[in-house]
């Protein structure tokens, strides 16, 4: 498909035309869609709005202005890459938005997207309970939205992103000096490994729990991001045993673990039935994030640590 006679039928081009035809073109070609935007026109909206160098929230009273050539062939270069090279919208304007922050988003890390936006946003309740927090882990940072959406939202905590990619952290302190976020530092670590003798009231984490067929059959979109931060093993697991595994020995008395495994929740109730995983409910269902308390991670220790060490 060449972008040059794309619209060229259309004698006068105003910014609903260019976005209603990329919306077009986009589901035409099958693309697949679930890195910040779920759906055809989104993504052709903000793909639009970027070419022309206008702001992601625009009014829509600008809808039915007129485009240059010169800008219109712009934005079909865009929709041309977004369909013959299958980037993720996000790769291609370099920015996600997260928990209302603009995050700068590249394939040194997967594109920000997790639910736990809205939790944070939250203020983590009604899962904290009005506890009192001082210091909070994001483990598996990556881009580092997590770590610096919470530090924003909670300027008086100290938050600690980890990851174990050299990639991602650059990408994560980049995101730091972008968003000023003076409260959160970053540590390179195998999960908990670099951590030694350090606690926390609060663990977010986001880590990877893609089954090795899932990752294997997933769309050519997602083969622009770090499969590091996709694979997880044969059930989606491998790092979220782990994880439960060895959090008692860096969370408060009081403390508490909030972790993203996405479908692979099924798999981790079968395996965990008698541990008390709350299921968070967002405002589009439930989405494979639980929570759960240091002091039941402990009573089921010698359960999760025969699970985690199977794994190798």
């Amino acid at each position: 498909m060449s972008a040059g006679p794309l619209i060229a039928d259309f004698e006068q081009v105003t910014l609903v035309d260019l976005i209603r035809h990329g919306g077009s073109l986009f589901a035409e070609a099958g693309l697949t869609f679930g890195h910040s935007y779920d759906n055809a026109l989104d993504e052709a909206t903000q793909l639009v709005l970027h070419a022309l160098h206008m702001p992601h929230d625009l009014s829509p009273v600008y809808g039915q202005s007129r485009v240059t050539t010169a800008e219109k062939a712009k934005v079909l270069a865009l929709f041309e890459r977004r369909i013959r090279e299958r980037i993720p919208a996000a790769y291609l304007t370099g920015e996600a938005w997260f928990a209302g922050l603009s995050f700068k988003s590249d394939p040194r890390a997967l594109v920000p997207r997790s639910p736990i936006a809205e939790l944070i946003e939250s203020g983590f309740e009604p899962w904290l309970g009005g506890r009192e927090v001082h210091r909070a882990l994001d483990l598996c940072t990556g881009s580092g939205c997590i770590a610096i959406a919470t530090g924003h939202y909670h300027p008086d905590w100290d938050v600690t992103g980890i990851d174990i990619s050299d990639d991602a952290l650059s990408l994560a302190a980049e995101n730091k000096t972008r968003l000023h976020a003076d409260n959160v530092h970053f540590v390179k670590s195998d999960l908990f490994a670099a951590l030694d003798g350090e606690v926390y009231d609060l663990i977010v984490t986001n880590p990877p729990y893609v089954t090795n067929d899932e990752t294997d059959a997933l769309p050519g979109e997602y083969a622009h991001e770090p499969e590091l931060g996709l694979r997880a093993g044969d059930d989606g697991l491998d790092l979220a045993l782990r994880i439960m595994r060895d959090a008692p020995d860096h969370l408060s008395e009081q403390g508490l673990l909030i972790c993203e495994v996405g479908e692979a929740e099924r798999a981790l109730v079968e395996l965990l039935p008698e541990v008390p995983m709350a299921w968070v409910e967002f405002k589009v269902g439930q989405m494979g994030i639980f929570v759960v308390e240091r002091h039941d991670l402990v009573e089921h220790h010698d359960r999760i640590r025969a699970l985690a060490a199977a794994r190798g």
